[in-house]
């Protein structure tokens, strides 16, 4: 049920933002919004401090549930010679009508559902090659993608920003000392990543030590950035990379109202060409059970007319998720060990670049 729930939710999440950001609905969403803000309640809680290890969903100097590793990989080499930054997706629901606008803090419930969802299924899939620094954020309730262009959403979201943005500063003065940085993200996650890549990296010196961004689950507009590449290659580097998910065929009208602005890389050959990418290439799903691994059971291309990416799925792979169109909640998880190999492989390939660059 809970499931099911939550792929509503998502399909409710990207309807809204397609509205807001094609600038349709204003009325409409500010109608929303007063029903919305009427009986909301205030938000509340600590501010954060990110030199406390509680204000850290994730975090190498702690054992957090990103540090999970599968039981399938108990063999495997393992290092930590990057650093990834990952801003995870909304797991503030509540009530729409009476819940605060921003998340709690020291709200346990929420924390733990961010714990066992995102960090578990998603953050995990960077351990193999990086430490993994996940701030707690009071993020913005599910209620202000319904109504992006009002300024509840607008403060919600510039709340949310700024304790991503407050945690990355930390994280850049305490932790980083030059090390190579990975940006990934998922969702509303995406939504500041996108903030955070401008503000830090884009034409700014910060560019030089970005392996990739990975910047999923979010429409990633042509224009977004500036200086950052689009990465089409499999090595690239000091680039960015994103898709969303679909059932094979499945063009929303939503999706196609953004008329195709929108980039696309394919998870399993990490390529930008819309050939399709054979199940025999993939090389493993994770699911619920996440110390069971599904190869060879998702292929995937990419959409030559709303530029998302369609998604085949074999019958063997359960929990029904070959039933829904929408795959917004398993961006991570249906290309789970192809992420992780493909993470590995940016990081060595930024790592010979520098080396050639310190030899010049």
């Amino acid at each position: 049920m809970k499931q099911l729930v939550l792929f509503f939710l998502s399909v409710l999440f990207i309807f809204s933002n397609t509205l807001a950001q094609q600038g349709q609905g204003h009325v409409l969403q500010r109608m929303i919004e007063r029903r919305l803000d009427k009986k909301a309640s205030e938000t509340t809680g600590p501010l954060p401090d990110y030199s406390q290890l509680y204000y850290w969903a994730a975090s190498p100097y702690k054992h957090d549930c990103s540090d999970s590793v599968p039981a399938f990989l108990n063999n495997e080499v393992r290092d930590s010679s990057a650093d990834v930054f990952f801003i995870h997706p909304t797991t503030f629901i509540g009530h729409m009508k009476t819940t605060a606008w921003n998340a709690d803090l020291s709200d346990t419930a929420v924390n733990r559902e961010t714990d066992l969802r995102p960090i578990l299924y998603q953050a995990s899939v960077f351990n193999g090659s990086c430490r993994i620094f996940a701030p707690r954020y009071r993020q913005a309730n599910l209620k202000a993608f319904f109504v992006l262009n009002t300024n509840s959403a607008h403060q919600a979201f510039d709340t949310a920003y700024s304790d991503i943005k407050q945690a990355f500063q930390y994280y850049l003065e305490h932790d980083n000392h030059g090390r190579p940085i990975i940006i990934a993200s998922h969702s509303q996650g995406s939504l500041h990543a996108i903030r955070l890549l401008r503000d830090f990296f884009d034409g700014k010196p910060l560019q030089k030590q970005l392996v990739c961004a990975y910047i999923v689950g979010y429409q990633i507009e042509k224009n977004a950035f500036t200086h950052i590449p689009f990465g089409n290659t499999p090595a690239a580097t000091g680039c960015v990379v994103g898709w969303r998910s679909f059932r094979e065929g499945t063009r929303t009208h939503f999706v196609q109202a953004e008329k195709g602005n929108s980039l696309c890389v394919n998870p399993i050959t990490w390529t930008t060409s819309l050939q399709w990418a054979s199940p025999v290439l993939d090389e493993g799903t994770v699911g619920l059970d996440f110390n069971k691994v599904h190869p060879h059971v998702v292929g995937a291309g990419i959409d030559s007319t709303t530029r998302v990416l369609w998604v085949i799925l074999s019958e063997d792979l359960g929990d029904n998720v070959e039933k829904r169109k929408n795959l917004h909640i398993a961006d991570y998880n249906l290309f789970w060990m192809n992420i992780r190999e493909n993470v590995k492989q940016r990081i060595a390939a930024y790592q010979q670049k520098s080396e050639l660059s310190m030899g010049n």
